[in-house]
């Protein structure tokens, strides 16, 4: 299904995110106390699918392209820590036997000058990454790849820090998405915080449906390929439309790419989620993003979770390249 963005890209209005971010605020002391506590039903009910047999597998290279850091306490709610978590912005440049594409193109060069300008002045201040930043083009030029050798793209959802570097690719790269995301960030007459409409004009996105059966402990799933090397799973809640890639990599491991639904592994092995600020403003669905925490504390041994901004996840994938 092809669509192309005819949607207004108005900007997240400022007076709304100024608020939110002042109730985001006076929410956040109490919870640094006494987080959420984890569903036991949730829990208990959770069993893991078997995903398809992979008879292909793929190539993954990490791409990293710039760095940031976040108090630990406010990206994994109640724990007791003053320290900064060390954070990073990649992009993941997947190689299957029919196909290379990339998933979560996360920054053009510019993206201060760009990109973060898009967001309200509170917003800005709260996601810019450190400079310098490496540029897509770059990223990919390191290892002999132009923008014309990539099919297609495939975000994780649609915040700026994931596709800003849709800005360096021709425009004929096609967006793979969820209905849902695809109309949950271009849809309305603003953008949802988080949002950038800029990287994503002139875009064509192919929509598709998660209508395939449970895999792993999610709910829902597609097989891109129908060869088990890249199956797409559902882990809404930090956006409507948010996705997990798992893949087969030629190495013999299993790994899910799990965008944002986790800034860091922590959360997932605490059961955590993020303080209310940042997560009020960040996470769509809070109740919807807790329980896909479950969903990856849940899951069998075996599975390497990179989250797309946990340093050393990323870094750890990375060396293998």
């Amino acid at each position: 299904m092809s669509d192309s963005s005819g949607s207004s890209d108005g900007r997240t209005p400022f007076l709304p995110t100024v608020l939110r971010c002042c109730a985001a605020l006076a929410a956040t002391p109490a919870r640094l106390l006494l987080p959420r506590q984890p569903d036991a039903a949730l829990l208990a009910g959770l069993s893991s699918v078997d995903p398809p047999r992979a008879t292909s597998a793929v190539r993954l290279t990490v791409l990293t392209q710039a760095s940031m850091s976040a108090p630990k306490t406010f990206v994994a709610e109640g724990v007791r820590s003053l320290r900064e978590l060390p954070l990073t912005m990649a992009a993941f440049l997947i190689e299957h036997p029919r196909a290379r594409f990339l998933v979560d193109p996360a920054l053009c060069s510019d993206v201060h000058e760009r990109v973060i300008p898009e967001m309200p002045l509170p917003i800005q201040v709260l996601v810019a990454p450190d400079k310098p930043v490496l540029g897509l083009s770059d990223a990919l030029a390191a290892r002999d790849i132009t923008g014309a050798d990539i099919d297609f793209v495939i975000p994780t959802h649609l915040h700026w820090d994931h596709v800003s570097g849709l800005l360096e690719l021709p425009p004929t790269v096609s967006v793979k998405l969820p209905a849902a995301e695809h109309d949950w960030a271009l849809g309305g007459p603003h953008a949802p915080i988080g949002v950038a409409r800029g990287p994503l004009r002139e875009r064509t996105f192919d929509l598709f449906e998660l209508d395939g059966p449970p895999v792993l402990t999610f709910a829902r799933s597609k097989d891109l390929f129908d060869d088990g090397s890249v199956v797409l799973v559902d882990l809404s809640g930090h956006t409507p439309g948010s996705i997990g890639v798992l893949l087969a990599v030629d190495d013999g491991t299993r790994v899910l790419l799990a965008g944002d639904a986790i800034w860091s592994k922590l959360q997932v092995e605490l059961l955590r989620e993020k303080a209310p600020m940042p997560g009020l403003l960040f996470d769509n669905d809070r109740d919807a993003a807790f329980a896909t925490i479950h969903r990856l504390h849940a899951l069998p041994p075996g599975i390497e979770v990179i989250a797309g901004h946990d340093l050393a996840a990323v870094a750890a994938r990375a060396a293998k390249n």
